[in-house]
């Protein structure tokens, strides 16, 4: 049981960060030359799940803006705003999977050690 704990506990861990990693991207959307970041998922040495976090490099939306110097081309962020909410839910969904499961091994334990007693 102390397995399934730990393994749920990393992969609460990870999704709390691709949680984190959508809604920064969410929050500066709006921010010009604003560079996305996504979370890759895989297994450290310990057969845990590991995050890596890395800036998406492709080039956002251009259009014409008034700024100091006059009319000229800006670079949008290139957050996808429909990707980020559909990828939010989805993660929302996954982490509460990893603490349903937290907190079953929990229950089980705790009966395990009622029989014991």
């Amino acid at each position: 049981m102390i397995s399934a704990f730990q393994s749920a506990l990393s992969g609460l861990q990870a999704f709390g960060t691709k949680l984190h990693s959508n809604a920064n991207n969410v929050a500066n959307s709006s921010t010009e030359q604003f560079k996305r970041t996504r979370v890759l998922l895989g297994t450290d040495t310990s057969h845990r799940v590991a995050t890596q976090v890395e800036k998406v490099l492709t080039p956002g939306t251009e259009m014409y803006a008034q700024t100091s110097k006059g009319e000229e081309l800006v670079e949008l962020s290139n957050v996808d705003l429909a990707d980020e909410l559909t990828e939010m839910n989805l993660n929302k969904t996954l982490y509460k999977a990893n603490l349903k499961t937290i907190q079953v091994t929990d229950d089980m334990l705790g009966s395990l050690l009622k029989l014991k007693a």
